[in-house]
C-alpha cells in the first residue's frame, strides 16, 4: 500500500471512530471533588504550566471502558479544578494532533492562569490524526520563551508518536530552561512502548515523572499529584516543624520540642517556657519571675508561696517556712537561762534590728510536747522574755520587743522523733511593722 494510501485509510478510520465516540451515549459520573488546599498551608512552587495534550486519533481507541482521550482530557479537567485558586500562575494549552500534519496547535495561553479559562480551553479540543509529540514540545518551548519564573511541563499522551524524537525535544527544552523547568507525563493506556516513551521524556528534565493516568483520577490521588508539582511545603521560618501560618511562637530556638501550636513546652503552666525555667515544678497558680522561679519577696530563700512568715528583714535566719528562728540550743532542757554559745545568734538579731530602726519584734516562745500544757506556756514564755532582756540589755529600745509563749501548740515538726522534738524547742522572731 502506497504512503498515500496508507493515510487516507487512516483518516477513514479515524473519521469512523470519531463518529462512533459522537454517538456513544454518554454515562453519567460521580461528580469530582477537588481535594482541598487550606489557604497558607503551602508554598507557590511554579510560576507556569503548559499542558500538551495527545488528541491524535490513537487517543479515540477504548481503555477500560471508554476512550483514551476521554480520560486524557478528564486528567487535566480534574488538575484543573484541584489546583489552588489563590496561585498567581501562566499557564496555557498545546494539542498534538487532531489533524494528518506534523504539526500541534495552541489553543490557550500562555495567559494569566484561571480555571475556567482553561476549561473553556480544552472543551475546543477533538482527538484524530497524527501524533507529532516532539514538534509539540518544541513548540511547547518556544510558547514559554516569554514567562519568567519556574515551569512545569505537562505531557498527557498515550506514548505513541508517529516520527520519534519526543525525548531529543524534551531534552532541547531542559537546556534551553535549565532548573527552572521540569516535565511531567501522564501515561493514557498501557501500551508498553508509550509507557516507556513517557517515562524517558519525564526524566530529560531530571525534576520530573511519569504517572499512568488512573493511578491519578481520585480526589486524594490528584490532590497528591498537584501537591508534587505545584506546591511546596508552606513556610517554617523557626524550623520547629509548625508552618508559619500555624506557628503561634515565631523565632523558637532550634532544637526545642514544641506543642501543636508551635509554642516551646511549659510543663508547670507557670508562662515561663521549660527551656528557659529554671525552677521547673512549680505548683500550678503560682505567680513566677522571669527565671520561671516563684516569688520571693522577703528574699529569705523562701519562696512566698511556701512562706509563712513574709517579711522577715535580709540576713535573718529562717526555716523551712521562712519564719525568722532561733534554734533550742539557746537553752537547756526544761530551762529559760540563755546558753552563751548562743550569743552570737542573738547579737546578729541586735545588728538587724539597728540597721531597721522602725522595726518592731514579737519574741515567740516554743516548745516540744513533753509535759503538761500549763508548764510549756510558762515556759515557752520565760524563754521568749529571756531573749527579750538580752536584747534590751543590749541596746535595743524595750518598746519595740514583745514576749510571747505559746507551749506546744504549734510545732514545726512531729514530736515524734528526737529530731522533731528539737526542732520545736525554738524561738522565732516575728517582725511587725
Amino acid at each position: 500500500m502506497s504512503k498515500y494510501l496508507r493515510m487516507l485509510f487512516f483518516a477513514a478510520i479515524s473519521s469512523m471512530l470519531i463518529s462512533c465516540a459522537t454517538q456513544k451515549p454518554m454515562t453519567t459520573q460521580p461528580r469530582f471533588e477537588p481535594h482541598p488546599f487550606p489557604a497558607g498551608q503551602y508554598t507557590q512552587k511554579v510560576d507556569n504550566f503548559m499542558v500538551i495534550l495527545d488528541a491524535s486519533g490513537t487517543m479515540g481507541e477504548s481503555y477500560k471502558g471508554e476512550t483514551k482521550f476521554h480520560i486524557a482530557r478528564k486528567v487535566v479537567s480534574r488538575m484543573n479544578q484541584t489546583i489552588p485558586a489563590d496561585l498567581k500562575l501562566t499557564s496555557a494549552l498545546r494539542a498534538i494532533g487532531q489533524t494528518f500534519s506534523n504539526d500541534s496547535t495552541l489553543l490557550y495561553g500562555p495567559t494569566s492562569y484561571t480555571k475556567s479559562g482553561l476549561e473553556e480551553a480544552l472543551k475546543k479540543v477533538s482527538w484524530g490524526g497524527w501524533t507529532p509529540l516532539n514538534r509539540g514540545i518544541t513548540a511547547a518551548s518556544e510558547d514559554l520563551e516569554s514567562v519568567k519564573g519556574d515551569i512545569g511541563v505537562f505531557v498527557v499522551s498515550d506514548g505513541l508518536e508517529t516520527q520519534g524524537g519526543a525525548v531529543s525535544a524534551a531534552k532541547s527544552m531542559k537546556s534551553k530552561y535549565g532548573d527552572r523547568v521540569c516535565i511531567y507525563t501522564v501515561l493514557i493506556g498501557n501500551d508498553s512502548a508509550g509507557k516507556d516513551l513517557m517515562k524517558q521524556v519525564a526524566r530529560a528534565s531530571d525534576c520530573g515523572f511519569s504517572v499512568n493516568a488512573e493511578d491519578i483520577l481520585s480526589s486524594r490521588d490528584m490532590g497528591g499529584f498537584v501537591e508534587k508539582t505545584f506546591l511546596g511545603k508552606a513556610v517554617d521560618s523557626d524550623s520547629d516543624g509548625i508552618p508559619d501560618y500555624m506557628d503561634k511562637c515565631p523565632d523558637t530556638p532550634k532544637g526545642l520540642t514544641v506543642d501543636t501550636k508551635g509554642c516551646p513546652l511549659d510543663s508547670d503552666g507557670d508562662g515561663i517556657y521549660d527551656y528557659m525555667d529554671q525552677c521547673p515544678n512549680t505548683p500550678k497558680g503560682v505567680k513566677v519571675d522571669e527565671r520561671g522561679c516563684p516569688i520571693d519577696t522577703d528574699g529569705d530563700g523562701v519562696f512566698d508561696y511556701k512562706d509563712q512568715c513574709p517579711g522577715t528583714p535580709k540576713g535573718a535566719t529562717v526555716n523551712q517556712v521562712g519564719c525568722w528562728i532561733l534554734t533550742g540550743v539557746l537553752f537547756d532542757t526544761a530551762k529559760w537561762d540563755i546558753k552563751p554559745q548562743a550569743y552570737p545568734k542573738l547579737n546578729e538579731v541586735m545588728r538587724i534590728l539597728k540597721k531597721n530602726p522602725s522595726m518592731k519584734l514579737e519574741v515567740q516562745g516554743h516548745t516540744d510536747n513533753r509535759g503538761s500544757a500549763a508548764y510549756n506556756k510558762k515556759l515557752s514564755t520565760n524563754r521568749s522574755k529571756a531573749v527579750m532582756e538580752y536584747l534590751v540589755k543590749n541596746g535595743i529600745d524595750q518598746n519595740r520587743l514583745t514576749a510571747v509563749g505559746f507551749g506546744f501548740s504549734r510545732p514545726a515538726a512531729s514530736n515524734d522523733t528526737q529530731e522533731g522534738r528539737a526542732l520545736n524547742r525554738r524561738v522565732e522572731l516575728k517582725p511587725l511593722r
